[in-house]
């Protein structure tokens, strides 16, 4: 049976006269974008031209939402309310699909970006604040929540379309959480040893913790992470890859009948 599947990057992350990662190169290779809203990066032009890059390639478009952390993008855990997390989350959703209608595309999707990703893996209320913010602007949009996480799960309490990720350039803890960045070893930057992760994990079902520990778990979107100086060579490889052995990459709504 051929396998599906889509691949993903955190796009958009620049700021200003700054930017990060080559956003051009990874529009080329990937199938859905997740973009940043302002809060941990982009700004209005930026997020314009990643929106009108993505459109123009193809590519389906998701709100990649954040803490309001401009100088510690958005990796640096804060203390907020579940309200005040579902008013941000709505917000930032709603700024891009302004300037995706300008651009003439829309917004597929939501994925959580830096600490309140990471808190939200393990923190059901976190997780229900996010998807009732996704909910609340579209209950058509898809929650993409790291595999086996707090995230899928209140996904599907609430009735969203629910599509559980993995990650190509990072390493698991034991729990099936992400080894946090700060740990040796928490980055993959080896191409091949990354393509090797995927392909276990879609043809295996499984993670490999650092470890040793095997994960089951579900994939429906692979990602790599855009703002790494690695990112274009893994995503390739990752592609070319998946590609030789029969793997089909789609964007994400394409798998909405899987979720």
């Amino acid at each position: 049976m051929t396998i599906t599947v889509n691949l993903n990057a955190d796009l958009g992350e620049g700021f200003g006269a700054y930017d990060i990662g080559d956003d051009d190169s990874m529009l080329g290779i990937v199938a859905s974008a997740n973009i940043a809203c302002g809060f941990h990066a982009g700004d209005p032009l930026v997020m314009t031209r990643t929106v009108r890059n993505a459109v123009a390639k193809g590519v389906s478009l998701g709100a990649h939402p954040s803490y309001p952390d401009l100088q510690g993008f958005g990796r640096r855990p804060l203390r907020m309310s579940a309200a005040e997390v579902e008013a941000m989350v709505a917000y930032q959703i709603g700024a891009l699909m302004g300037i995706a209608a300008t651009a003439g595309g829309s917004v597929t999707h939501v994925k959580a970006h830096g600490a309140l990703n990471n808190m939200a893996a393990v923190d059901e209320g976190l997780a229900l604040a996010i998807g009732r913010a996704i909910k609340g602007v579209d209950p058509n949009l898809i929650y993409l929540a790291t595999a086996g996480s707090e995230m899928a799960r209140a996904g599907r309490t609430l009735g969203l379309p629910t599509a559980e990720e993995v990650f190509a350039d990072r390493a698991y803890d034991d729990n099936g959480n992400l080894v946090p960045r700060g740990q040796p070893g928490a980055m993959v930057h080896d191409p091949d040893v990354a393509a090797a992760n995927v392909l276990r994990m879609l043809e295996e079902g499984v993670i490999l913790s650092v470890t040793g520990t095997r994960i089951p778990c579900t994939v429906h979107s692979v990602c790599v992470h855009g703002d790494e100086p690695s990112a274009v060579a893994m995503a390739g490889n990752l592609r070319r890859t998946l590609e030789a052995k029969g793997v089909r990459i789609v964007p994400l709504p394409d798998l909405r009948d899987r979720f």
